[in-house]
């Protein structure tokens, strides 16, 4: 089966190395300055001739709270009227967007994201999605994938209608984990009740789809307490599960320097939470898809695994990767066919730059014939797991053996260890493999020697 996993800790151990999620291929730690507003513009212009559909990411960064273990481009403020001069420049910024596209360029897939989207007021979320829909095809017949982050902290049945209403029919939910010492820890007290009630406010008003996000490897947990949270969680049946792996960089992101690493579980009792969480999902009927995600069978990321068509982009897993993509407010991606461009993650320079008049982009990649290559590589193996070199060889007119020959013997090593199949006509990557398949998918990355390896998280 396609969800099958057989738990390896040896070869975890072996190859449980830092690399790129892949959300693209290359990475975002290859972007550079010498792309920028011209290449969007042009790349634009070409998906208005294609008549390509369009997926949107548009990113909130407002928070009210700081969260000790966050990432995320963010502002931390309890001042509400900071969102005002933010939106001014958003709407400003989809309008320049707008302009460039033709008005048949159906938006299949929406994702608000942050930061916290429902930081802003009920009146400028409709202000926000009335200018989205003025500039840009939504759909009006709730077909499309509409989706928005939301931390049942922010959120209440008022604020549900009103997502509804507005078009939103996905929620995805902040969790992280239930125990109040880990919430303490992490600064994010949020009760199971909050939660429920949020869950139960999308199921009323017929959102299609719920999806929870937890982390486990925070300071507190244990593979007991975190046993718990999974079980609770089960019991809230939502339709998709992000369990991510947390990465201490305090070096790198500032609010995780108050976090005690004293308390961080040790790397053991990490791979007995990963151990125990997919054995409690799997029992329970959800679906390994790949890369920390988990899904019930008769979800659409499900389905489309089990059809083959599955991809993945900037917005992670999705059924909506023949769209192109444009990302929308501070630092936020677009990509759009072979050009992907990001705007300033600096606040007063992306709104600096759009009161100018210019778009804010500061920084992209324009793939070369060997990135394609490649990009087609690594998405069928995160995708499926299983790579038929024939479609690669009549795609991109090369011979796959040939072309990857420097790469043989590292596959090899790979395939006497268990972690995938290797064949003279493809490479499947075996059950023990699944968990790892990022370090398959490194071996054919041209770029990742050059990288500092402190920007990637590990595998598991």
């Amino acid at each position: 089966m396609l969800d099958a996993i057989r738990w390896d800790p040896d070869l975890i151990r072996r190859y449980d190395l830092a690399g790129p999620r892949y959300t693209s291929y290359p990475t975002a730690a290859q972007f550079g300055s010498q792309v920028g507003a011209f290449d969007l513009l042009h790349a634009l212009r070409e998906s208005r001739k294609a008549g390509r559909p369009l997926s949107l990411y548009v990113h909130i960064p407002f928070c009210a709270n700081i969260c000790y273990y966050c990432a995320c481009n963010k502002v931390i403020t309890k001042d509400r009227g900071r969102a005002h001069a933010y939106l001014q420049r958003l709407e400003q910024e989809i309008q320049l967007i707008g302009c460039h596209l033709d008005p048949t360029q159906r938006v299949e897939q929406l994702h608000l994201g942050g930061g916290t989207p429902t930081f802003l007021s009920h009146d400028e979320l409709r202000q926000l999605m009335a200018r989205l829909r003025k500039d840009l095809n939504l759909r009006d017949d709730d077909s499309g994938d509409y989706s928005i982050e939301i931390d049942p902290r922010e959120a209440d049945w008022s604020t549900m209608g009103l997502l509804r209403e507005l078009g939103f029919n996905r929620v995805s939910i902040g969790l992280q984990d239930l125990d109040s010492a880990v919430q303490r820890a992490v600064n994010r007290l949020q009760s199971l009740d909050e939660t429920r009630a949020v869950i139960d406010a999308a199921r009323t008003l017929q959102f299609r789809s719920i999806n929870i996000d937890l982390i486990h490897g925070l300071p507190r947990q244990t593979p007991e307490s975190f046993a718990r949270t999974i079980e609770e969680v089960i019991q809230l049946q939502p339709d998709r599960l992000s369990v991510f792996n947390y990465a201490h960089l305090p070096e790198r992101f500032q609010p995780q320097r108050r976090i005690n690493s004293q308390e961080l579980p040790n790397p053991e009792q990490k791979l007995a939470m990963l151990q125990g969480t997919l054995e409690q999902l799997t029992a329970a009927g959800y679906r390994y898809i790949g890369m920390d995600h988990f899904a019930l069978p008769d979800d659409d990321l499900a389905i489309a695994q089990e059809e083959g068509v599955l991809q993945r982009n900037f917005q992670g897993y999705t059924t909506h990767g023949h769209c192109n993509l444009i990302g929308l407010g501070v630092s936020a991606i677009s990509q759009i066919g072979d050009v992907y461009c990001q705007n300033s993650s600096d606040l007063a320079h992306y709104q600096n730059t759009l009161a100018d008049g210019q778009l804010a982009t500061s920084c992209g990649w324009l793939c070369n014939a060997d990135d394609r290559v490649r990009r087609a590589v690594i998405q069928q193996l995160i995708c499926h797991f299983h790579l038929p070199f024939g479609d690669i060889e009549r795609a991109f007119n090369i011979d796959f053996r040939g072309y990857f020959a420097a790469l043989w013997p590292q596959l090899q090593v790979m395939a006497e260890d268990g972690l995938i199949e290797l064949q003279d006509t493809h490479i499947t990557v075996r059950p023990a493999g699944r968990l790892l398949v990022r370090s398959v998918c490194r071996v054919f990355d041209a770029y990742l020697d050059q990288h500092d390896r402190q920007r990637f998280f590990h595998a598991v």
